[in-house]
């Protein structure tokens, strides 16, 4: 989702080399899944690549702080010294109460559990590989997550 990153140029890929879904996180969210079922089934796409980044934003709040915050208003929030805040006029939705908003702290653990759920998911089949990097925002480089691509390895 971040703007500040194009994957085709930091993998080197030409217009129609590849299906890039791209979401906060980089998260193997519901959503996530249901377009990479789509891309293998009907278009025939035949590996998965989770690639999360470094100084991403999803690792600067919480869940419980994005549960709060449509609370107070719709209004776009604020962060300072004291983190983030509401500082709009209501009203608010108790909606973001019933969102699994995929946050972390530890961006290699997300990419180890994003292949995981990619590679039990019973849409995909075994056959496919799930393979997990980081890119590095201040060096451009992909770094393979060794125990994500073992995890994702195909039968």
């Amino acid at each position: 989702m971040d703007a500040r990153l194009d994957p085709a140029k930091y993998a080197g890929l030409s217009e129609g080399d590849a299906h890039v879904i791209r979401n906060a996180g980089g998260r193997a969210s519901d959503d996530a899944i249901r377009s990479l079922v789509i891309s293998y089934k009907l278009l025939g796409t035949h590996e998965f690549f989770v690639i999360h980044h470094t100084d991403c934003g999803m690792a600067l709040f919480t869940d419980e702080i994005m549960c709060d915050l449509p609370g107070s208003s719709l209004t776009t929030a604020t962060v300072d010294a004291d983190g983030w805040r509401d500082v709009g006029a209501g009203p608010g939705s108790a909606a973001g109460n019933y969102v699994n908003w995929l946050t972390f702290k530890d961006l290699a653990a997300s990419v180890i559990e994003d292949v995981q759920r990619i590679r039990s998911h019973p849409l995909v089949p075994a056959a496919i590989p799930v393979y997990g990097y980081i890119y590095d925002v201040r060096t451009g480089r992909l770094h393979e997550v060794a125990e994500a691509t073992a995890i994702g390895r195909a039968d």
